[in-house]
């Protein structure tokens, strides 16, 4: 049994060979590798290159939407092999404590209502890298995350079909993808039957208006709007519905924080809770970390979200924190895309300076200097902080 994220590495080194002798005898596998590494040329920074793990230069997000082919890349497995990925031969099968266990196909999802929510994607991880002390794991910075229109079928539809029994509180989601080495557990997830009902978390087939790319679970992933994005499982085969949380590492061991604050540093020992929502965060998206600019009047902007409460206002901070300024908003409140800001800053005097910004939400939650420190590095929202240089 793996207990911990030590047990879980210990078991990949020590199929590391075995590994490498899979993918030189799968030339599925390996394509599905290669095409991976096709989408690698685009504008992400590669933190991960087997499986292929990418993050969003936070450029790219001055648009609402993040194109597909910009949009962040994580996964523990890399994707199943693309001849293995089929709209007309694939299924899911929903099963567990349901009276009519059924095998939808694709097809049949889509002569469902389809709906279309507006939401963002991001990695529990992202921000990582930013901890003190570091923590394990892919040491994302800013740019795992990205906004989308998802297009699919609710999945309380789905589950009404199959009827849920009373003892069914859970719901476990199980992909295509599958480790290289036998030894490592399956990717396998639940969330709450109270998030599977809600009428916002779909069955996703279309991103942005278009078939989900390979790499961004196609041909079916869930989506549940406000959540980190571990609990939106992709390449979608199986659903069950439990009377408890599915039992494996990655929903019982990863994936999970303390219940109660920690010390810097400190092993975590005691109760913890699954990571599920987002928290109130922004980031600066224009000018760039480490510009040069003449003196002017600067237009800074940003991108800012929150879980399943919307972003109400977003504050800029040009001496350290001492005094915050409120930015223009633009566009509508959605529930759960990120919200686009401007501020214009007359940059007058020449001179390096430091801009932060934070978020605040509308159940009033407030960006903090610094995110609670955690021995897995998810859910960092501190502050953002870039700094430029003026010149005569």
């Amino acid at each position: 049994m793996i207990r911990s994220r030590r047990d879980l590495l210990e078991r990949l080194w020590q199929g590391l060979a075995a590994a490498f002798v899979v993918h030189r005898a799968s030339p599925s596998a390996q394509a599905a590798h290669d095409e991976a590494g096709r989408s690698a040329t685009g504008p992400l920074i590669a933190r991960v290159t087997r499986p292929y793990d990418a993050e969003t230069p936070v450029r790219e997000f001055a648009s609402f939407l993040t194109p597909a082919h910009r949009f962040f890349v994580r996964s523990h497995f890399g994707p199943p092999p693309p001849d293995t990925i089929s709209e007309d031969r694939w299924t899911v099968r929903v099963g567990g404590l349901v009276d009519q266990p059924q095998e939808f196909r694709l097809a049949d999802l889509r002569r469902m209502e389809a709906v279309r929510v507006t939401a963002v994607l991001q990695c529990s991880g992202n921000g990582r890298a930013f901890y003190r002390p570091r923590t394990p794991g892919v040491q994302w910075e800013r740019g795992a995350v990205g906004n989308a229109e998802w297009t699919g079928v609710r999945l309380r539809d789905v589950l009404r079909r199959c009827a849920i029994r009373s003892g069914g509180k859970h719901v476990r989601f199980k992909g295509a993808d599958r480790p290289v080495v036998e030894t490592v557990p399956l990717f396998v997830r639940s969330i709450p039957v109270e998030k599977a009902l809600h009428p916002d978390t779909i069955l996703a087939y279309e991103m942005n208006g278009r078939p989900l790319p390979l790499l961004h679970g196609a041909p079916l992933r869930v989506l549940t709007p406000g959540w980190m994005a571990e609990s939106c499982i992709k390449w979608l085969t199986e659903i069950d519905v439990e009377a408890d949380e599915a039992q494996g590492y990655y929903m019982q061991t990863a994936y999970r924080v303390p219940a109660m604050p920690v010390r810097p540093g400190e092993t975590a020992g005691g109760p913890s809770v699954p990571v599920e929502e987002m928290v109130v965060k922004s980031l600066i998206v224009a000018p760039h970390d480490g510009e040069t600019m003449p003196a002017r009047a600067v237009t800074i902007q940003g991108v800012a979200w929150a879980g399943t409460a919307p972003v109400v206002r977003v504050d800029i901070s040009l001496d350290e924190g001492r005094t915050w300024e409120p930015v223009r908003l633009l566009g509508r409140e959605q529930p759960y895309a990120w919200r686009q800001w401007q501020f214009v800053w007359q940059a007058k005097k020449p001179g390096r300076y430091t801009i932060l910004c934070r978020a605040t939400d509308a159940r009033g939650e407030v960006q903090p200097a610094m995110s609670p420190w955690n021995p897995s590095g998810f859910l960092w929202n501190g502050w953002d902080r870039i700094t430029v240089e003026v010149t005569a």
